[in-house]
Protein backbone atom coordinates (compact mmCIF):
# COMPACT_ATOMS: atom_id res chain seq x y z
CA UNK A 1 0.00 0.00 0.00
CA UNK A 2 1.60 3.08 -0.79
CA UNK A 3 1.22 6.17 1.71
CA UNK A 4 1.63 9.33 -0.81
CA UNK A 5 3.42 11.68 1.91
CA UNK A 6 6.36 8.91 2.16
CA UNK A 7 6.41 8.31 -1.70
CA UNK A 8 6.46 12.22 -2.70
CA UNK A 9 9.68 12.16 0.07
CA UNK A 10 11.21 9.35 -1.80
CA UNK A 11 10.81 10.08 -5.30
CA UNK A 12 12.09 13.44 -4.42
CA UNK A 13 15.77 11.56 -4.14
CA UNK A 14 15.61 9.22 -6.71
CA UNK A 15 15.55 8.19 -10.46
CA UNK A 16 12.35 6.01 -11.30
CA UNK A 17 12.69 3.98 -14.84
CA UNK A 18 8.86 5.00 -16.36
CA UNK A 19 6.81 1.95 -15.95
CA UNK A 20 4.16 1.27 -19.24
CA UNK A 21 1.85 -0.75 -17.39
CA UNK A 22 0.14 -0.86 -14.00
CA UNK A 23 1.68 -3.94 -12.46
CA UNK A 24 5.19 -2.29 -13.65
CA UNK A 25 4.42 1.30 -11.74
CA UNK A 26 3.43 -1.01 -8.93
CA UNK A 27 7.06 -2.90 -9.01
CA UNK A 28 8.54 0.55 -9.80
CA UNK A 29 7.10 1.98 -6.74
CA UNK A 30 8.15 -0.77 -4.76
CA UNK A 31 11.65 -0.93 -5.87
CA UNK A 32 11.66 3.02 -4.87
CA UNK A 33 10.34 2.20 -0.93
CA UNK A 34 12.98 -0.89 -1.39
CA UNK A 35 16.16 0.62 -2.42
CA UNK A 36 15.29 3.38 0.25
CA UNK A 37 15.34 0.59 2.36
CA UNK A 38 18.72 -0.83 1.44
CA UNK A 39 18.72 -2.26 -1.75
CA UNK A 40 22.50 -2.07 -2.48
CA UNK A 41 25.25 -3.76 -4.10
CA UNK A 42 27.49 -5.02 -1.25
CA UNK A 43 31.56 -5.72 -0.64
CA UNK A 44 32.41 -8.91 -1.88
CA UNK A 45 31.35 -11.56 1.08
CA UNK A 46 33.73 -14.50 0.90
CA UNK A 47 32.57 -17.73 2.27
CA UNK A 48 35.12 -20.72 2.95
CA UNK A 49 36.09 -23.12 0.32
CA UNK A 50 33.93 -26.08 0.90
CA UNK A 51 33.32 -27.33 -2.79
CA UNK A 52 35.97 -27.98 -6.03
CA UNK A 53 39.02 -26.82 -6.79
CA UNK A 54 41.01 -22.92 -6.17
CA UNK A 55 41.89 -23.41 -9.64
CA UNK A 56 39.95 -23.84 -13.42
CA UNK A 57 41.74 -25.37 -16.42
CA UNK A 58 44.67 -25.45 -14.10
CA UNK A 59 45.54 -21.41 -14.07
CA UNK A 60 42.73 -19.35 -12.56
CA UNK A 61 42.26 -18.84 -8.94
CA UNK A 62 38.90 -19.45 -7.54
CA UNK A 63 37.22 -18.11 -4.78
CA UNK A 64 34.05 -18.48 -3.29
CA UNK A 65 31.37 -15.42 -2.19
CA UNK A 66 27.80 -15.36 -0.75
CA UNK A 67 27.04 -12.83 -3.05
CA UNK A 68 29.48 -12.23 -6.06
CA UNK A 69 30.18 -14.34 -9.20
CA UNK A 70 32.16 -13.03 -11.96
CA UNK A 71 35.74 -12.22 -12.35
CA UNK A 72 38.18 -9.39 -10.29
CA UNK A 73 41.79 -7.90 -11.05
CA UNK A 74 43.46 -6.79 -8.48
CA UNK A 75 45.98 -4.11 -9.28
CA UNK A 76 46.19 -0.22 -9.37
CA UNK A 77 45.28 3.08 -11.02
CA UNK A 78 41.94 1.55 -12.50
CA UNK A 79 39.65 4.51 -13.75
CA UNK A 80 37.67 3.05 -16.59
CA UNK A 81 36.28 -0.22 -16.50
CA UNK A 82 33.84 -1.42 -19.39
CA UNK A 83 31.89 -4.66 -20.62
CA UNK A 84 28.82 -6.05 -22.71
CA UNK A 85 25.93 -8.21 -22.07
CA UNK A 86 22.74 -9.69 -23.75
CA UNK A 87 20.09 -9.61 -21.44
CA UNK A 88 18.83 -13.42 -19.95
CA UNK A 89 15.47 -14.33 -19.42
CA UNK A 90 15.80 -15.13 -15.73
CA UNK A 91 13.65 -17.84 -14.44
CA UNK A 92 12.24 -19.05 -11.21
CA UNK A 93 15.13 -21.64 -9.97
CA UNK A 94 15.10 -25.62 -9.56
CA UNK A 95 12.31 -26.08 -7.11
CA UNK A 96 10.97 -22.39 -6.87
CA UNK A 97 7.73 -20.68 -6.23
CA UNK A 98 5.92 -18.83 -8.82
CA UNK A 99 4.50 -16.61 -5.94
CA UNK A 100 8.47 -15.52 -5.11
CA UNK A 101 10.23 -12.80 -6.32
CA UNK A 102 13.45 -13.98 -7.68
CA UNK A 103 16.09 -11.25 -8.88
CA UNK A 104 19.98 -11.01 -9.89
CA UNK A 105 22.00 -7.95 -11.28
CA UNK A 106 24.78 -8.07 -13.74
CA UNK A 107 27.32 -4.79 -13.38
CA UNK A 108 30.93 -3.19 -14.18
CA UNK A 109 32.87 -1.79 -11.15
CA UNK A 110 35.77 -0.43 -9.56
CA UNK A 111 36.48 -1.12 -6.00
CA UNK A 112 34.75 -3.28 -3.59
CA UNK A 113 36.79 -6.61 -3.17
CA UNK A 114 40.09 -5.91 -1.35
CA UNK A 115 39.10 -2.27 -1.41
CA UNK A 116 35.83 -2.06 0.76
CA UNK A 117 35.40 1.98 1.45
CA UNK A 118 33.69 2.44 -1.90
CA UNK A 119 32.36 1.03 -4.97
CA UNK A 120 31.51 2.82 -8.37
CA UNK A 121 28.97 0.63 -10.00
CA UNK A 122 26.67 0.67 -12.76
CA UNK A 123 24.69 -2.39 -14.07
CA UNK A 124 20.78 -4.45 -14.46
CA UNK A 125 18.73 -5.93 -12.41
CA UNK A 126 17.03 -8.84 -13.29
CA UNK A 127 13.26 -9.80 -11.98
CA UNK A 128 11.34 -12.29 -12.18
CA UNK A 129 7.96 -13.17 -10.11
CA UNK A 130 5.75 -15.72 -12.14
CA UNK A 131 5.06 -15.37 -15.58
CA UNK A 132 6.34 -11.59 -15.20
CA UNK A 133 10.27 -10.32 -16.03
CA UNK A 134 11.19 -6.77 -15.52
CA UNK A 135 14.61 -4.73 -15.94
CA UNK A 136 16.53 -1.89 -13.95
CA UNK A 137 19.37 0.14 -14.87
CA UNK A 138 21.25 1.53 -12.17
CA UNK A 139 24.24 3.41 -10.83
CA UNK A 140 25.79 3.65 -7.56
CA UNK A 141 28.98 4.94 -5.75
CA UNK A 142 28.64 2.08 -2.15
CA UNK A 143 28.10 2.49 0.62
CA UNK A 144 25.12 4.52 -0.82
CA UNK A 145 22.39 2.59 -1.87
CA UNK A 146 21.73 2.24 -5.95
CA UNK A 147 19.11 5.19 -8.10
CA UNK A 148 17.54 3.50 -10.97
CA UNK A 149 18.32 5.69 -14.29
CA UNK A 150 15.00 6.63 -16.45
CA UNK A 151 14.50 7.05 -19.85
CA UNK A 152 16.16 3.48 -21.13
CA UNK A 153 13.72 0.50 -22.05
CA UNK A 154 15.40 -2.96 -21.58
CA UNK A 155 14.41 -6.27 -22.72
CA UNK A 156 15.49 -9.79 -23.24
CA UNK A 157 18.18 -10.24 -25.66
CA UNK A 158 19.32 -6.55 -25.78
CA UNK A 159 22.89 -5.97 -25.90
CA UNK A 160 24.07 -3.66 -23.02
CA UNK A 161 27.15 -1.87 -22.65
CA UNK A 162 27.75 -0.84 -19.33
CA UNK A 163 30.51 1.86 -18.29
CA UNK A 164 32.14 2.95 -15.10
CA UNK A 165 34.97 5.93 -15.48
CA UNK A 166 36.68 7.52 -12.46
CA UNK A 167 37.48 11.23 -12.79
CA UNK A 168 39.01 10.98 -9.15
CA UNK A 169 38.81 9.03 -6.45
CA UNK A 170 35.52 10.83 -5.44
CA UNK A 171 33.74 11.64 -8.49
CA UNK A 172 33.29 10.12 -11.65
CA UNK A 173 30.64 8.81 -14.46
CA UNK A 174 28.35 5.82 -14.95
CA UNK A 175 27.21 5.19 -18.42
CA UNK A 176 24.43 2.61 -19.41
CA UNK A 177 24.03 1.94 -23.45
CA UNK A 178 21.51 0.06 -24.70
CA UNK A 179 23.36 -0.71 -28.25
CA UNK A 180 19.80 -2.43 -29.59
CA UNK A 181 17.51 0.97 -29.09
CA UNK A 182 20.64 3.11 -29.21
CA UNK A 183 19.72 4.81 -26.28
CA UNK A 184 21.96 5.88 -23.37
CA UNK A 185 21.58 7.24 -20.30
CA UNK A 186 24.48 8.73 -18.06
CA UNK A 187 24.89 9.92 -14.13
CA UNK A 188 28.08 12.12 -12.72
CA UNK A 189 29.26 11.43 -9.27
CA UNK A 190 31.35 14.09 -7.40
CA UNK A 191 32.31 15.32 -4.00
CA UNK A 192 31.84 11.64 -2.56
CA UNK A 193 32.77 11.18 0.66
CA UNK A 194 33.52 7.47 0.73
CA UNK A 195 36.56 7.17 -1.69
CA UNK A 196 37.98 4.87 -4.04
CA UNK A 197 41.11 2.94 -4.08
CA UNK A 198 41.52 2.14 -7.67
CA UNK A 199 42.43 -1.24 -6.93
CA UNK A 200 40.18 -3.42 -8.35
CA UNK A 201 37.96 -4.03 -11.50
CA UNK A 202 34.75 -6.24 -11.81
CA UNK A 203 32.55 -7.92 -14.05
CA UNK A 204 30.01 -8.96 -11.72
CA UNK A 205 26.67 -10.84 -11.68
CA UNK A 206 25.51 -10.40 -7.73
CA UNK A 207 22.87 -11.64 -5.49
CA UNK A 208 22.07 -8.06 -4.10
CA UNK A 209 21.11 -6.88 -0.89
CA UNK A 210 17.22 -5.68 -0.03
CA UNK A 211 15.82 -5.18 3.42
CA UNK A 212 19.60 -6.18 4.97
CA UNK A 213 19.05 -8.85 3.33
CA UNK A 214 20.13 -10.99 0.18
CA UNK A 215 17.23 -11.69 -2.22
CA UNK A 216 15.93 -14.59 -3.80
CA UNK A 217 18.75 -15.34 -6.37
CA UNK A 218 17.25 -15.75 -9.95
CA UNK A 219 18.45 -18.37 -12.34
CA UNK A 220 20.05 -16.14 -15.28
CA UNK A 221 20.60 -18.87 -17.27
CA UNK A 222 23.88 -17.26 -18.86
CA UNK A 223 25.37 -14.32 -18.39
CA UNK A 224 28.53 -13.26 -21.04
CA UNK A 225 30.58 -10.34 -20.59
CA UNK A 226 31.95 -9.14 -23.87
CA UNK A 227 34.70 -5.95 -24.54
CA UNK A 228 35.62 -6.45 -21.10
CA UNK A 229 38.44 -3.90 -20.50
CA UNK A 230 40.24 -1.55 -17.68
CA UNK A 231 41.36 1.93 -18.51
CA UNK A 232 40.33 1.37 -22.59
CA UNK A 233 43.30 -1.49 -23.41
CA UNK A 234 43.73 -4.21 -20.53
CA UNK A 235 41.20 -7.01 -20.19
CA UNK A 236 40.29 -9.96 -17.82
CA UNK A 237 43.85 -11.69 -18.11
CA UNK A 238 44.82 -12.90 -14.58
CA UNK A 239 41.54 -11.93 -12.86
CA UNK A 240 40.64 -13.66 -9.72
CA UNK A 241 37.35 -16.01 -10.75
CA UNK A 242 34.53 -15.96 -7.98
CA UNK A 243 31.50 -18.14 -8.01
CA UNK A 244 28.47 -17.60 -5.78
CA UNK A 245 28.17 -20.63 -2.87
CA UNK A 246 25.11 -20.31 -0.96
CA UNK A 247 23.77 -22.82 2.25
CA UNK A 248 26.73 -25.08 0.69
CA UNK A 249 25.70 -25.45 -2.94
CA UNK A 250 27.75 -23.54 -5.63
CA UNK A 251 24.79 -21.36 -7.36
CA UNK A 252 27.56 -20.13 -10.41
CA UNK A 253 30.22 -21.57 -12.63
CA UNK A 254 32.33 -18.59 -13.57
CA UNK A 255 35.43 -18.18 -16.11
CA UNK A 256 37.79 -16.29 -18.44
CA UNK A 257 38.15 -16.64 -22.02
CA UNK A 258 40.41 -15.05 -23.67
CA UNK A 259 41.18 -11.51 -22.77
CA UNK A 260 38.28 -9.63 -22.85
CA UNK A 261 35.15 -12.14 -21.64
CA UNK A 262 33.93 -13.48 -18.55
CA UNK A 263 31.32 -15.98 -18.77
CA UNK A 264 29.28 -17.28 -15.61
CA UNK A 265 25.93 -19.83 -15.71
CA UNK A 266 23.70 -20.50 -13.08
CA UNK A 267 24.09 -24.30 -11.88
CA UNK A 268 21.97 -25.08 -9.57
Amino acid sequence: MQIPIIATLLCANMVLAAPGTAMRRQRANERIAERKLARSSNTLQHVDNEFGPTTKNGTQHVEYSSNWAGAVLIGSGYKSVTGSIVVPTPKAPSGGSSSTTYSASAWVGIDGDTCETAILQTGIDFTVKGSSVSYDAWYEWYPDYAYDFSGIPISAGDTITMTVTASSKSAGTAVIENVTTGKSVTHSFSGESDALCETNAEWIVEDFESGGSLVSFADFGTVQFTGASVNGGTGVSGATIIDIQQNSKVLTDCSTSGSSTVVCEYTS
